[in-house]
């Protein structure tokens, strides 16, 4: 039956996204979430087998804590820094042909990890993992926007999100179980299976969509941006294995990233065609909602590297066990994240996001009660609400940053979102990990000085983790195990320290959600962007 015209009495408005696409909607958004299930559970599996990749060959790698530092950030950086690039092939290219492919390249970069010959290896491939990665997630966000209408918006970004919870419950729960029964590259080698499916789902169901007026690539920007975020992070993590932030390489390197990042600012404002159009971020309540992404994963990041080893080199737990541990905070997550968006009707996006940074910052500031003899039921609860937390800033915030963007430029504006989750997350690794790394050597040095028979490299080496320490102290057999006690120790009172960082850095959050997430609604329109009933809908109906 064909439709009345558009400007006929009693005729229907036209559908925006075709109906074709309009009918299998939910469909293409379950088979979106396969990607972003592999991104999230990758990480989430190399949290809970970092103290195996840390025990030396033939059990894992020997990895310093630098080393599974770089092994995270290697990861993020390579994402975070083509994010911006990667984002704009998908809105001129394509977004289904650009996910198709980036989930090849992860597939590839999962096989190499798991048959890594030593940590450096492992980090290479891990970049290769996260090259991967940056092509994958802004086009899963740009593909939900352009199938679903703006209404139904906030829901599919809300399971979007909550996904990511049933992802940090896989992830540890599955490491767990494939670290007691196979090698640690087994945890890489899982995503395969899950790239083969989700591949041959997408290629049937999802459709493509595009930017009819896409700009041109900014290589520049680029090899700014990667350039200046790797020297940044590079410097942070060298002061915490040094345990001295005076050192020349340490702040010349440091400094020379944040010259670069400067540089890369100055560029994009003067750019043309800019792989970040700074011009956004003219509109506070976009800015603030980006801010707030970047601040609760730098603070969540920093805290989930320390309690691996917590739950694991302190409380004796196996790789199964502080998986399951952290069950809690993947249920509150999936479960609040789908429902936040009826409280952000009723209250507004600025209360609700700032109630979750300020529970994130009390959160953190309870993980202060945890000790060496704490019962678990205390972290539990932590960690419940440290998810419930999350899920009221992740939904509305991501939100708020996609629906003030016009959708042919969704892809954009999924990798701004993605790219500040990652930078923060990667930077919250560098700069926590390192505080944690520099308490902890000031306050076992001592102990170590006066272990026999060790080199002065040795001893450097020892210091830098309580699973080096750990690991010296079994080799020296009755000596060593005097030493336990104090490692265990030293390593409770730097996570302490490092957690007051993590606090603070969620109430800077906070602060900056209040003064300027608007009260209701999604973040206004950004400078530049079309007017959202405005839109010229791109969405084509696949097979």
């Amino acid at each position: 039956m064909t439709p009345a015209p558009s400007g006929a009495p009693g005729a229907a408005p036209p559908r925006k996204v075709p109906e074709a696409v309009h009918r299998r909607r939910w469909a293409i958004l379950a088979v979106l979430l396969f990607s972003l299930l592999i991104v999230v559970l990758d990480n989430s599996i190399l949290n809970v087998a970092m103290k195996t990749i840390a025990t030396p060959a033939p059990v894992g790698l020997g990895a310093t804590q630098s080393q599974l530092e770089w092994a995270v950030n290697s990861y993020t950086l390579v994402f975070a820094g083509i994010l911006f690039t990667a984002g704009l092939l998908g809105d001129r290219l394509g977004r289904k042909k650009v996910l198709l492919a980036g989930m090849v390249v992860f597939g590839a970069g999962s096989v190499l990890s798991a048959f890594s010959g030593s940590p450096t290896e492992l980090i290479a491939f891990r970049a290769v993992m996260g090259f991967g990665g940056a092509f994958v997630m802004p086009a899963t966000l740009a593909i939900i926007m352009n199938v679903f209408e703006r209404e139904e918006q906030p829901k599919a970004i809300g399971i979007w999100a909550g996904a990511v919870g049933l992802a940090v419950a896989i992830g540890p729960i599955t490491g767990g179980i494939l670290l007691e029964h196979f090698w640690w590259g087994s945890v890489f080698l899982v995503n395969v299976p899950i790239v083969i499916t989700a591949l041959i789902a997408m290629s049937v169901l999802v459709p493509d969509s595009k930017d009819p007026r896409p700009g041109r690539l900014d290589p520049v920007g680029v090899v700014l941006s990667v350039v200046g975020l790797v020297l940044l992070v590079y410097g942070i993590i060298k002061g915490g294995q040094l345990a001295d932030f005076t050192d020349p390489e340490v702040f010349g390197t440091a400094g020379t990233g944040l010259l670069v990042l400067i540089l890369f600012v100055l560029h994009e404002r003067r750019s043309d065609h800019p792989s970040l159009d700074v011009r956004w971020f003219r509109d506070p309540a976009f800015s603030a909602a980006v801010s707030s992404i970047a601040l609760v994963f730098f603070a969540l990041m920093g805290v989930t590297f320390m309690t691996v080893f917590y739950t694991q080199s302190v409380r004796g737990f196996s790789p199964l066990q502080s998986g399951l541990l952290m069950l809690p905070l993947a249920a509150a997550h999936m479960f609040f994240a789908v429902r936040v968006r009826r409280v952000v009707e009723k209250l507004g996006v600025r209360i609700v996001c700032t109630g979750g940074m300020v529970m994130v910052s009390a959160t953190m500031a309870g993980f202060l009660l945890l000790d060496r003899d704490t019962p678990v039921w205390v972290l539990e609860v932590l960690l419940f609400f440290q998810g419930a937390s999350m899920a009221h800033i992740m939904p509305p915030a991501t939100v708020s940053i996609m629906q003030s963007l016009p959708r042919e430029r969704a892809g954009s504006g999924s990798a701004v979102n993605n790219t500040f989750r990652q930078v923060g997350a990667s930077l919250g690794i560098a700069v926590l990990g390192s505080v944690l790394s520099t308490t902890y050597r000031d306050d076992i040095s001592g102990r170590i000085a006066g272990l026999p028979g060790l080199t002065d490299e040795a001893r450097h080496a020892a210091g830098e983790s309580v699973e080096a320490t750990l690991a010296v102290a079994r080799t020296l057999g009755p000596e060593g195990r005097a030493l336990v006690g104090p490692a265990h120790d030293a390593f409770i009172h730097a996570m302490h320290v490092t957690l007051i960082g993590a606090s603070a850095t969620a109430l800077v959050g906070a602060a900056v959600v209040a003064l300027f997430l608007p009260k209701r609604g999604a973040a206004r329109k950004a400078p530049g962007a079309a007017h959202p009933d405005g839109r010229k809908e791109q969405a084509e109906a696949g097979a």
